[in-house]
């Protein structure tokens, strides 16, 4: 079984290192005694991942990602097993996607001129309204 990134990138299942551990939390007495969770360790450098989605990982500022560039994912919502293995790949998969998107550069914009005039003009109609606030003399 692979991991599919996109319809050309895929991931071998042995460069995935998966590991159970047992659940933190209140649970009873199945969590005390059946590991669940799930520790997945993914080594960005020693991947088979083309050079772009490697690039891209290594310089994406996330919590998961080690100084080392070992994606380290931790999941222990489900009572199952096998369930927490699926739910650590698909935000493995998630981390990847969204490291690899590039986002588009941001145009500045100016305020329009009728916006700059309305703006000015409420300006000045507030400063009138406050300005009538003052001490009345007889």
């Amino acid at each position: 079984m692979m991991l599919h990134i996109s319809n050309s990138v895929t991931i071998a299942d042995n460069e995935i290192e998966f590991s159970a551990i047992r659940a933190q939390g209140a649970g009873g007495q199945n969590v005390n005694k059946v590991s669940t969770a799930i520790h997945l360790r993914f080594d960005i450098r020693a991947s088979s991942l083309p050079a772009f989605y490697k690039e891209r990982l290594l310089i994406f500022k996330d919590h998961r990602i080690s100084k080392e560039g070992v994606v380290i994912i931790k999941a222990q919502r489900f009572r199952s097993q096998e369930k927490n293995r699926e739910e650590a790949l698909l935000r493995l998969k998630e981390l990847i996607l969204s490291a690899t998107r590039i986002q588009k550069t941001r145009k500045p914009t100016r305020p329009s001129k009728n916006s700059q005039k309305r703006r000015l003009e409420s300006k000045e109609k507030r400063g009138r309204i406050k300005a009538l606030r003052g001490r009345v003399e007889d």
